[in-house]
């Protein structure tokens, strides 16, 4: 409009001074023209005009001059911009087509949304919401994948329907159902948070690949721009065209707040970098694969990262093509290689393909590429073999491997690959990739590590004096010899005193400033003295156990702690302290947490958080407390303090956590550490509770600090007796599935509340009633699982809501009771069965061996 009203004007000011022959103004030099300004508006292209020479001579026609002067004002009060800024769009402004520069802001200015060209095209054009401060940054759009030309229009149909029509008329605005309302009162409006609304239909309940600040995460899926990657369940990344999963969150993922904190379920948070800063923020799913939080730094005017789930790009699959490797430079950008052998495609392609083709498998070589893994393939088996040959070996018999991977570990770990996908290179892998070849390939490979042998050879050359010439005079050479052997020993006795009485000295001191063989890193060196003071003379015990006494200190930091005083330690300084270090580097949720130790003039005592609320027996079997398999024995549920102990009863979710967690940790101390442990005395006494009643195991790793015939008087005499799994008393080699015997007395005395020895009225003597055969008949062939249940919460017991969770604690309990080691499953696999990942089949009666099986 602004250009037809110009172009008018001009036109009539050229007619009106060709009629005025007569007089001598002139306009020498009239133009229009047109600049793209960089101002703070969201129109992309914006209009303005100047008039850049205008030479007046005298005016002799008075008229004739304040006619133009009136048309230069006109021209000036013109708009200087050609968009049109709106805070809400009706029926009335249908319909909204690409080309009318028209924009809808939220009432902030903060973001903005309309018509966007896609990039790299002139007609094609998506609906969305961007940032306004940068108008590069798009952060949804309702047709991404199906944009229209000029064409298209979005429109408030008469029925009230929110329409994006392309060409065609097919309407392509998501979820068309909902976007509804009245054509004459409902608008389409931009919050202030960026949340697009129509009625009842809202952009932040379908996002793209953008989560902004105050949205909730919950139940969203987020799409990468190239779609090759999800953000489904709150929790997980995967790989569409693999739909293999590489990233899971501890948590569900709920809301990003404008201060870049991820809040998390169960009180959890992710934290960025520049926590605490106010400025605009948002969690994208980006082209890569990775979910990032991005923060726009206004002094830069860009977005910069703050936090990513996963550091190691290369760890997401697809980022290459087959037999190709990634490689990460760690500024967040990745390369694809191809490995010694191969050649790429093509330059558009970043697959690779081999140089010579393997047509003898008998006439192939392997070339080490160390740190590197294909993770992908449909042959992906740990194999085990029992070493290097052997894995070496399978593959070159197997005419369709191309690959082995190998682990110097000692764990046997041998995978052969039939395909090189999802190759990438990180020391973090720990795995070396044996790469098959054609004997003719003279490629050698670039990627070495420390797997190499490192061979030195220092030439030394000896030269033996020769011997004296022979003398008559015997008693004056065996004089002379006899006097050097008593000179050599007085000096060798007197250096080796001097030697003795500085290791003593420094020994000494290093013992006092706590520098003797002690890793960087590793847990606090305490003396007695200090220990002695914080716990106010180890007067205040607090426990008493088979590996020593308790008592709680609070240290100068004000940090309360549980000190335990070790007996019966087998070893010395070079055997102690190398076990606390492994202890002390065992960090997980449901472990306590080991702090310090001292270890001086024969005392050995362990410095542990202390956890409040005591441990899990406490709750379980309460003192004084009647068995509740008989009438009238039951508690009653509606108080807090059944026992009247002044404790909580622990309801039916509670336990499920604490035996989950337990599990966990087992687990983790059997198959995720270094060096695996196993505890060998798990039991409710062992299980302690904190704040929030969260489990942590405590007396881990001691077991390879007593002496042998103590560790068989402990599982022998020990009030441990009833967790002891039958290998002990059959003399069978002890492995962690002895642990998971024990755990799985635990759990069954965590539902029913009573002590694995306590009859609950069996008619049978104490020495045959077996609790874990007792329960089984009660369950699978009674068919009364109330009856084994907790006479605390047994009235709370709803088998709607409680049978699923209490069914699944007491079969996983006797898959873990089975007799025989090698029918109970893995610790890792019963944190599984407890989290219902995986189908439990019904378990066969566990018996004892003394018992028999019936």
């Amino acid at each position: 409009m602004n250009n037809y009203i110009l172009s008018k004007a001009m036109r009539f000011a050229a007619q009106r001074f060709r009629h005025n022959r007569g007089e001598s103004t002139r306009v020498r030099q009239l133009t229009y023209s047109h600049h793209k300004a960089a101002i703070k508006t969201p129109s992309p292209d914006s209009t303005c005009f100047a008039i850049r020479t205008i030479r007046v001579s005298k005016p002799r026609n008075k008229p004739m001059f304040l006619f133009f002067f009136l048309f230069v004002f006109v021209l000036s009060n013109l708009s200087p911009s050609s968009s049109q800024n709106i805070f809400n769009f009706s029926s009335s402004d249908s319909p909204w087509r690409p080309n009318q520069s028209k924009f809808l802001l939220s009432p902030n200015s903060t973001f903005a949304a309309g018509f966007r060209l896609v990039p790299n095209s002139r007609n094609l054009y998506t609906f969305s919401i961007w940032y306004n401060i940068s108008v590069n940054t798009i952060v949804w759009s309702a047709n991404e994948k199906s944009p229209v030309s000029n064409g298209g229009s979005l429109s408030i149909s008469s029925a009230g329907q929110l329409r994006l029509n392309d060409s065609s008329g097919e309407n392509l605005w998501p979820s068309q159902d909902i976007a509804t309302g009245n054509s004459s009162s409902t608008v389409l409006s931009l919050q202030d948070d960026g949340n697009l609304v129509y009625g009842r239909w809202e952009s932040f309940r379908r996002p793209t690949d953008t989560i902004l600040p105050t949205q909730k995460i919950n139940g969203t899926v987020l799409v990468s721009k190239n779609g090759k990657f999800r953000f489904g369940n709150s929790t997980e990344l995967f790989s569409v065209p693999s739909g293999s999963t590489y990233w899971n969150s501890d948590n569900v993922l709920q809301e990003l707040d404008n201060t870049g904190k991820l809040t998390k379920a169960n009180t959890g948070t992710v934290l960025s970098s520049d926590f605490g800063d106010a400025t605009f923020r948002r969690l994208t799913l980006d082209d890569d694969g990775n979910l990032r939080i991005y923060s726009f730094d206004p002094r830069d005017s860009k977005w910069i990262i703050v936090w990513q789930a996963l550091q190691e790009l290369c760890s997401i699959p697809g980022l290459c093509g087959e037999n190709s490797i990634c490689t990460d430079d760690g500024f967040n950008s990745t390369s694809c290689v191809c490995p010694p052998g191969f050649k790429n495609n093509n330059s558009q392609d970043t697959a690779c393909q081999r140089k010579i083709e393997i047509t003898n498998t008998g006439k192939t070589k392997f070339l080490q590429l160390d740190y590197v893994k294909f993770s992908g393939g449909s042959n992906l088996t740990d194999l085990k073999a029992e070493n290097f040959s052997i894995c070496r070996a399978k593959c070159f018999a197997n005419p369709k491997c191309v690959a082995f991977g190998f682990k110097y570990d000692g764990k046997r770990y041998c995978v052969l690959q039939d395909e090189l996908k999802f190759g990438y290179w990180s020391p973090g892998t720990e795995m070396v990739t044996f790469l098959r070849v054609d004997n003719l390939e003279t490629d050698q490979s670039n990627f070495t590590g420390m797997t190499n042998l490192l061979e030195t050879i220092c030439p030394v050359r000896i030269s033996l004096p020769l011997p004296p010439e022979d003398s008559n005079t015997t008693t004056r050479n065996i004089a002379i010899i006899c006097t050097l052997f008593a000179a050599e020993l007085i000096s060798g006795a007197l250096f080796f005193r001097a030697f003795l009485k500085k290791y003593i000295k420094y020994r000494d001191m290093a013992r006092t400033l706590g520098l003797e063989l002690l890793p960087v890193g590793g847990p606090k060196r305490f003396t007695y003295a200090e220990l002695r003071a914080a716990t106010n003379g180890f007067s205040n015990l607090i426990g008493r156990g088979g590996f020593g006494e308790v008592y709680k200190g609070e240290l100068p930091d004000h940090r309360v702690v549980a000190v335990k005083c070790l007996k019966n330690v087998a070893g010395g300084d070079t055997e102690f302290w190398p076990e606390v270090t492994i202890i002390a580097r065992m960090h997980h949720l449901n472990l306590v947490r080991l702090w310090g130790f001292c270890a001086e003039k024969g005392v050995r005592i362990l410095v542990y958080e202390y956890v409040p609320n005591g441990s899990l027996d406490k709750y379980l079997f309460r003192v004084g407390r009647v068995g509740s398999s008989g009438p009238g024995m039951e508690l009653d549920p509606d108080r807090e303090d059944s026992g009247g102990d002044g404790m909580p009863v622990l309801d039916w979710d509670i336990r499920y956590r604490i035996a989950l967690g337990v599990a966990r940790a087992i687990a983790y101390l059997h198959e995720e550490c270094l060096e695996w442990v196993l505890h060998c005395d798990i039991k409710p006494e062992n299980i302690l509770l904190g704040d929030d009643f969260c489990p942590k195991i405590s007396d881990f790793g001691l077991a390879k600090l007593r002496k042998k015939e103590d560790m068989v008087s402990m599982s022998r005499i020990r009030g441990t007796r009833g967790y002891m799994a039958p290998e002990w008393l059959k003399s069978d080699p002890i492995s962690p599935k002895a642990d998971v015997y024990s755990f799985g007395m635990v759990l069954l005395e965590i539902v029913s509340g009573s002590r694995n020895h306590d009859p609950r009225g069996s008619v049978l003597n104490s020495e045959e009633w077996y609790f874990p055969k007792w329960a089984f008949d009660k369950v699978f062939k009674e068919m009364k699982v109330e009856d084994i249940l907790d006479g605390q919460i047994k009235n709370s017991y709803d088998s709607r809501a409680h049978f699923d969770m209490v069914n699944r604690m007491v079969q996983t309990a006797m898959w873990c009771l089975q007799d025989r080691p090698e029918m109970r499953p893995s610790m890792g696999k019963v944190a599984k069965m407890l989290e219902g990942t995986v189908e439990i089949t019904e378990p066969k009666k566990p018996t004892i061996f003394f018992l028999g099986e019936e």
